[in-house]
């Protein structure tokens, strides 16, 4: 089985990402060695590499391979920056970071993904570098910051103010935004005359719900 899932994982990267045209060495690297299959539930796991989100309960997802290697990509990471992740979910995108040599804090609001996170990433060996909280994801977590990187797994309306002010000189910002239907992936850089917006394309995320996201339904 190990043998199955290594060789599902080089698949992924091969036909999801290099034929996508993703070149950075160490996202490709860290989607070949994270065991995506043990962050899915168990009757999901032959999924656990198809081109696709997988749901993981509690109405959320975990995102497709592609989706979070181009998110990975475009914090632009080298190692050993700081990164706060807004939305645990599964824990996979926080594992990926780890992998990729970043310190990661990481914010999760319902307290059963955070745990089931938690029991997945300790065996793994990923808290030695990933610090777990729980908490309001659009109020970033200050005692943290200033962050390299900031990484939003939910769709938002509009750009957080406290994720703005939590960015270092130079730190990067990507999230979703748009409406609950469709929404744009942004990256804000902060530059040395102030932040400047891109725009990597369409995408589809669950609400990002909070003080500055999606109210509460």
């Amino acid at each position: 089985m190990a043998l199955d899932d290594e060789r599902a994982r080089e698949r992924m990267v091969a036909e999801q990402l290099e034929a996508r045209g993703f070149h950075d060495p160490a996202v490709l690297a860290a989607m070949r060695r994270v065991p995506r299959h043990l962050f899915v539930e168990p009757a999901l796991r032959e999924r656990a590499y198809d081109d696709t989100p997988l749901p993981i309960g509690e109405q959320q997802t975990i995102s497709q391979p592609y989706m979070v290697a181009l998110m990975t990509e475009a914090l632009e990471l080298r190692g050993g920056e700081r990164v706060l992740e807004v939305g645990t979910g599964s824990g996979y995108q926080a594992a990926i970071l780890a992998e990729m040599g970043a310190w990661v804090v990481t914010l999760e609001r319902i307290p059963v993904l955070a745990e089931r996170a938690r029991g997945v990433l300790g065996p793994l060996g990923y808290l030695d570098r990933v610090q777990m909280e729980r908490g309001d994801g659009t109020l970033g977590w200050a005692g943290g910051a200033p962050y390299d990187g900031i990484i939003v797994t939910a769709g938002a309306p509009c750009i957080p103010r406290p994720l703005v002010e939590q960015i270092a000189p130079a730190g990067r910002l990507v999230l979703p935004m748009g409406d609950d239907e469709l929404q744009t992936l942004v990256r804000l850089r902060r530059g040395p005359n102030g932040l400047v917006e891109e725009y990597l394309g369409e995408c589809r995320f669950v609400k990002l719900l909070g003080s500055y996201g999606w109210e509460e339904p």
